[in-house]
Formats: structure tokens, C-alpha cells, sequence
């Protein structure tokens, strides 16, 4: 068996791994291990920006796990893709440039987590930033993650932004300066139409590091634990057992997924549930793998008229030839597309203190990501509940650490969640009929006209209609009850060398896509980890 011994052992090379790799490597004297389970984001789809409809379901790029049947969704089982590549969700997922509200990193902070706050945080977002627009305030210039204005427009979105700010959402060009509430165009993670993952922006400027080690398809299985601290880890190096000893400490970086599962499979978590499998109890931490937040997003497709979108030209040899060579010629057109060019924040209902939906609008209709498109023109707006009360959990179904957990979001399962959602279907109603968009005469397709407007006939629909935006929080959650998992410093509870740095530390799910978030963590993550010198 091989056995190196290095300062960090950093499990998992998605967007936390990416950042945390360069960050504890810029130190020569400091040597960093870096394990990932899937390969190199050597596949062109994953930096063709449109190329996120053949790698979500691809298990070249993803795992391609499944929830459980969710009672909220009628029933249904879904798709719940994760990263499983160099990057991680940062080289498939949506590219879009969302910080959240300030009032999500407040409320952080008045949970208890001294350094949290928005005050705190900002200038990690900006440290890490290179903003298209230059630095100010609230923008940075000279960070790694690139940002920039998308490189299309469609009159179908100008007209749906028009639309909205006539039923009182306002218009708005940045949606990262605290409060996201109005309606505008998404920022995006590219450079010149080319996706700018985490593994571009800030592994592979680091990879030339002698004291940086990187392994592809290196799959972690147990934490060695050893007088009440993480000494080292176990893996599967191209499926042949090895070890690694740290130093310092060994960070998990799994992201919401498979950072609670490794915690389980080398004794960390509910004692009960350890035992059922066989598992020794190192230590008792109830929360690990609770708390599973997530954003769900309700697709509404509405046909149109008298416009172009993307359906009929994706379905026409002629139209995808001309994308292709618009996108080889200059880097432009639908290629460059992220999954949704238009955003709005609104209030589901005028009580709210701050925005609690958000719509992804895209012009475009499909019965799902990745199928073939709608025959007909039409577009999507896509609505999410960006503060659910429901609470979910991810937790091992067996001591293999090859197979998947068990996924259990539990959506839809508080009442105040229900009543959101029958809100955010009649919101996106009032908006397509607004005076902007009858030019193209919208017609509701999905739920469509037969579906009425009361509230159990609605929550029905969302449950039918429903699925996962992939923004999975929380489940190692960061703050000082029975439940919390790692404290303000990162560090798991109880157990000495051991961290947690990825989206599972969120107390709440934030307002808005999560990458960026993380990006934020690990940039003070980092800081704290060579602070605290371990």
C-alpha cells in the first residue's frame, strides 16, 4: 500500500478543493494533496457553455445519483447530478455569478457564527473576482474568477424583463451588491464565451507547484482517526487501495453529497445509524448529514409567437450549423449560452422583508435538461423558493463507499414551502399576461390553462412539475447546537485535524446559486486553515 505523508489532504478537486489547492500551496514550504474521485475536465462539452445539456446526465461528469421517491413530488424520484471531474459542479453547472443577499451572511453571523456576516464576507467574494466592469466597492478586478456579460440577446427576455417590471419588479444590472430583488441579465463565470470553471481559475495556475500533488479518479474511503484527531486518509487510487497521512489536517471538500457520507463511513455521525451498518462509533456528531437544504425550481413553459427562440433553430440541421460556426468564428450566438440568460427576484407575496423567489428564464422549452427541445417556439421561466423551511438528509445506505446514499430532501414538506409555491405560479402568471409580452401571445403550456388557481391544485402541479436546481446546502452544517457539524472556523466538532469547507457548512441555503458562495468559503477557509497553522 502507498503511503505519503503531506500538510493537507484536501478531499474532493470541485470548487472548494480548487480554491483551498492554490491557496495552502502559494506556501513552498507547505505540501498539499489533492484527491478527486472523477477524472480530468478534459471533455469539450464541459467549456463549450451550452455543453451543460450532455454533461449533467453524463457519467463522464457527473454522478448520476437520485433522490429518494419524495412525497412532495408526488412520488417521484429525481435526478440529483454532482460534479465528478476536475472542477467539480463549477465545469457543469449554470456559470452563473450570484453572491446572495446580505441578509443571508447576517443572519449567519446572528446564528452565532462569529465572521460571517456580509460586512465579513465581502471581501473574500471580492478577493477572488476579476469583474468585467473593474473594481469598486463591491466588485474586484484583480481575482482569479472571471465574471463577465453574456455574449447573446433573445427579444423574447427583453420582453419578459418588461413584463415584470410592469407588475412592480424592478429592473436592476447587478445582482451583487447586497440586495438581489428586480430583474436582470445573469453575470456569468466565463472568459471570452468559454466556461471558466474552478479548476481554471485556480488548480491549474497551481499545478506546476512541486509541493502541490494532484490524483484523478482517487476515491476517498474512511478518515483515519487516531486519539481524537484525523492523521490521515484512506483511498482508492484507480480502484488499488493507498494512504496518506496529514500533518496537518485532512479538509473535506466533497461538497453537500459526499462530504456527509465520508464522515459516516469513518465514524462520524449518529451512532444509531453508524451501527447499522457495521460501523464503529469514533465520535457522536447527530447532525452530520441533516439539514439538507435545497432550491426547487418550478418549470413553467408558456408557447409564443411572432419570435424566435431556441427551440426551432436547435431543432433544425440548418440552424444548428450556423450556431456552430457562429461560436467558431467569434465566440458568440447560443453556444455560448448558460442554462438561463434572464434573472428576477421578487416577493412571493408583499409581506416579505427581502426577495424569496427566483426565476431562471430561458428561451427555450424542453421536458427536460438535456432532451431534445419543444418543436414549437416557446420559453421557460423557471421559479424557485430561495428560503424553504423544509429539511432534508443525505446519510449512507451501506459501509460500500462506492455506492450512493440515501438522498432525502424532503421537499415541499412544510406547509409554509406549499404555500410559496402556489404564490410563485401565480406570480409567473401575472407576468405573462402583463401588457409587454402580449405581442407574442403566450399560451401556458406546462401546468397549462386547466390547472386552476387554488392552492392544493397548485401545490399539486409543483409537485408534478417540480425538480432540483442543484444547490444542495447544509448537510455538515456550520454553528454550536446539537446539530451543528463544524464550527466558525470550519473545524468538525470534537474531532482535532479535521475540517469541512464546501457547501455543506451553510447554516441556511443562501438567496441565489451557490457556487460563488463556495468559492467565498474556501477563499476564508484558506486564510483561517494558515492562521491557525493546521
Amino acid at each position: 500500500m502507498t503511503i505519503n505523508s503531506f500538510d493537507y489532504i484536501i478531499v474532493g478537486a470541485g470548487t472548494a478543493g480548487c480554491v483551498l489547492a492554490n491557496r495552502l500551496s502559494a506556501d513552498p514550504k507547505t505540501s498539499v494533496l489533492i484527491l478527486e474521485a472523477g477524472g480530468k475536465d478534459n471533455y469539450h462539452w464541459i467549456h463549450i457553455p451550452v455543453g451543460y445539456l450532455y454533461t449533467l446526465g453524463n457519467p463522464r461528469t457527473v454522478w448520476c445519483f437520485k433522490t429518494e421517491a419524495e412525497a412532495g413530488l408526488n412520488g417521484r424520484a429525481i435526478d440529483y447530478a454532482r460534479g465528478k471531474v476536475l472542477g467539480g459542479c463549477s465545469s457543469i453547472n449554470g456559470m452563473i455569478y450570484m453572491r446572495g443577499q446580505a441578509r443571508d451572511y447576517d443572519q449567519w453571523r446572528q446564528m452565532g457564527n462569529a465572521g460571517w456576516s456580509w460586512d465579513d464576507v465581502l471581501p473574500y467574494f471580492r478577493k477572488s473576482e476579476n469583474h468585467y466592469g473593474g473594481a469598486d466597492d463591491m466588485h474586484g478586478a484583480d481575482g482569479e474568477w472571471r465574471v463577465e456579460e453574456q455574449r447573446l440577446s433573445w427579444e423574447i427576455l427583453a420582453a419578459f424583463r418588461e413584463a415584470a417590471a410592469e407588475v412592480g419588479i424592478p429592473r436592476t444590472n447587478d445582482f451583487n451588491r447586497g440586495d438581489n430583488e428586480g430583474c436582470g441579465y445573469f453575470q456569468v463565470n466565463q472568459r471570452r464565451g468559454v466556461r471558466w470553471s474552478a479548476a481554471k481559475a485556480f488548480l491549474k495556475p497551481a499545478l506546476q507547484r512541486p509541493n502541490l500533488k494532484v490524483l484523478t479518479h482517487a476515491q476517498a474511503t474512511r478518515i483515519i482517526i487516531e486519539d481524537g484527531r484525523a492523521t490521515g486518509l484512506e483511498y482508492l487510487h484507480d480502484s488499488k487501495p493507498a494512504r496518506a497521512q496529514a500533518r496537518g489536517a485532512v479538509i473535506l471538500s466533497g461538497g453537500a453529497v459526499a462530504s456527509p457520507q465520508l464522515l459516516e463511513l469513518s465514524g462520524i455521525g449518529q451512532g444509531g445509524l453508524l451501527q447499522q451498518h457495521g460501523i464503529a462509533v469514533r465520535h457522536e456528531l447527530p447532525g452530520v448529514g441533516e439539514n439538507l437544504q435545497d432550491h426547487l425550481q418550478i418549470r413553467l413553459v408558456y408557447k409564443v409567437s411572432n419570435t424566435r427562440t431556441l427551440n426551432r433553430r436547435a431543432n433544425s440541421l440548418l440552424g444548428r450549423a450556423a450556431m456552430g460556426l457562429e461560436y467558431a468564428l467569434f465566440r458568440t450566438g447560443p453556444l455560448t449560452m448558460s442554462p438561463s440568460q434572464l434573472g428576477a427576484f421578487a416577493k412571493s407575496d408583499p409581506g416579505r422583508e427581502t426577495a424569496n423567489l427566483q426565476y431562471h428564464v430561458q428561451p427555450l422549452s424542453t421536458d427536460k435538461l438535456g432532451e431534445d427541445l419543444h418543436p414549437f417556439e416557446a420559453f421557460t421561466a423557471s421559479v424557485c423558493n430561495l428560503r424553504p423551511e423544509s429539511r432534508g438528509s443525505i446519510h449512507i445506505a451501506s459501509p460500500d463507499p462506492l455506492r450512493q446514499p440515501h438522498i432525502r430532501p424532503n421537499y415541499l414538506s412544510a406547509a409554509a414551502d406549499r404555500t410559496v409555491a402556489a404564490d410563485a405560479i401565480r406570480l409567473t402568471r401575472t407576468i405573462c399576461a402583463a401588457d409587454a409580452l402580449a405581442p407574442y401571445q403566450p399560451e401556458e403550456f406546462r401546468p397549462g390553462p386547466t390547472v386552476g388557481d387554488g392552492e392544493g391544485e397548485l401545490v399539486k402541479t409543483a409537485g408534478d412539475l417540480a425538480t432540483t436546481i442543484f444547490h444542495p446546502v447544509s448537510t455538515c452544517r456550520m454553528g454550536y447546537d446539537s446539530q451543528a457539524v463544524v464550527d466558525e472556523r470550519l473545524a468538525v466538532h470534537g474531532i482535532a485535524g479535521l475540517r469541512v469547507v464546501d457547501a455543506s457548512i451553510m447554516p441556511t441555503i443562501t438567496s441565489g446559486n451557490t457556487n460563488s458562495p463556495v468559492v467565498m468559503i474556501a477563499e476564508k477557509a484558506a486564510e483561517m486553515i494558515i492562521q491557525d497553522g493546521r
